[in-house]
């Protein structure tokens, strides 16, 4: 059997997990997980992957969306509360969550439940539950000390959160919950809430945090340096080749903790881990079709064959003039906002035909971009449609 606690950081309390693997049952494995974006990231799969493997020794992954505490916000490594999203963004990116959370647990064996089932109490229950422990009890927490020390200020609404991810614990009888470093706090607090309900205490594991693709912060999609697991093969690949030759060991351990990194320079380690890492997510002709595109980009310096066909005639300017907004058109082309289209027309970073574009002529007759290739930054691209 595979040790299951490899690349584990914590494994709390000591001999508890051992213990239970003794028993004559399947243990119910906990994440949680909050819908607060859209896309599931690399950094996500490091928990995700050792649910897996727990999955693959025969137990059983209960994996809560939180849409309700993504109401509440989680403050771990926070020195601010967390923007709260919409009910409608909470349910689209609570889908999204659980569609590719099964690109790595196998779906047989995966308990989906979503903690507005029971989180949405009365507050008679509620109080019950705020009644388990303690203000001073909840401060002691690392993230909130930091902020008291700092003089910033800690919303009321935060302090309920480790008592709800707590609670789901005890409303789905966890034998282990799971969880990165940051969370030693709240996953070691759920064992509290549980002995409050008189329930058998949970194991705790953590894992490490994915480093981002700047080498330095963790991977965040809001800090920009994240891969997402549904990324196109081509823009994953030259992502990864993009991380810093001090990180690889992390992502190879982490990421492919299945594979023995070889010894060889670090840039043909880097094209073997991007291209295992696009096969993990992609099949297993991705990779090498991806390293394709990815020469043909960065060393043949050739346009992609399979790039988006953007039409023209939907960023005509309001004028009828015949003239196109490039901001517009940068933003509806690669799916940013028109603000960071003029940021990157500012600093060079869009391209026509290989060639700079003008950052002071935001405004350019469509003929002059018909039939020719738009690109943003080093990897993305777009054919620009003729007119008719």
């Amino acid at each position: 059997m595979p040790d299951l606690t490899r690349n584990a950081v914590d494994v709390l309390p000591e001999g508890r997990l051992a213990e239970q693997l003794k028993l004559d049952r399947p243990l119910r494995v906990k994440l949680g997980i909050d819908p607060t974006t859209a896309d599931i990231h690399l950094g996500h799969t490091v928990v995700l992957g050792k649910l897996a493997e727990f999955q693959a020794a025969g137990h059983t992954v209960v994996l809560i969306v939180g849409d309700f505490t993504a109401r509440v916000g989680d403050p771990s490594g926070r020195s601010a509360s967390r923007p709260v999203p919409t009910p409608e963004e909470i349910e689209a990116n609570a889908t999204t969550y659980q569609e590719q959370a099964y690109k790595i647990l196998d779906p047989a064996r995966t308990e989906v439940r979503r903690n507005g089932e029971w989180l949405d109490m009365n507050l008679a229950d509620l109080l019950r539950l705020m009644g388990t422990t303690t203000v001073a009890r909840l401060l002691e927490r690392d993230d909130f000390q930091k902020r008291m020390a700092e003089n910033a200020p800690i919303a009321g609404h935060e302090l309920l959160y480790p008592l709800l991810q707590g609670y789901d614990s005890v409303a789905v009888d966890a034998d282990v919950e799971l969880g990165g470093t940051d969370q030693k706090f709240n996953l070691l607090f759920g064992r509290d809430v549980q002995s409050a309900y008189g329930r058998p205490q949970q194991s705790v594991m953590t894992l490490p945090i994915l480093v981002g693709l700047d080498g330095v912060q963790k991977m965040s999609k809001s800090l920009g340096n994240y891969v997402g697991v549904t990324d196109p093969p081509a823009e994953m690949f030259g992502k990864l080749m993009s991380i810093p030759d001090a990180a690889m060991d992390e992502y190879f351990r982490l990421l492919l903790p299945q594979l023995e990194k070889p010894e060889a320079e670090p840039v043909r380690l880097k094209r073997l881990l991007a291209t295992r890492i696009v096969e993990r997510f992609h099949g297993p002709d991705a990779g090498r079709e991806a390293e394709a595109a990815f020469d043909k980009v960065f060393v043949q310096h050739a346009v992609p064959d399979d790039i988006p066909e953007i039409d023209l005639a939907g960023f005509l300017t309001a004028d009828d003039d015949g003239d196109v907004h490039l901001p517009r058109l940068i933003a509806g082309s690669f799916g940013i906002s028109t603000s960071e289209g003029r940021r990157l027309l500012a600093g060079g970073g869009v391209k026509l035909d290989g060639e700079a574009l003008d950052a002071h002529n935001l405004d350019v007759p469509a003929e002059a971009l018909a039939g020719r290739v738009l690109q943003v930054g080093k990897r993305r691209f777009a054919k620009l449609s003729n007119l008719d």
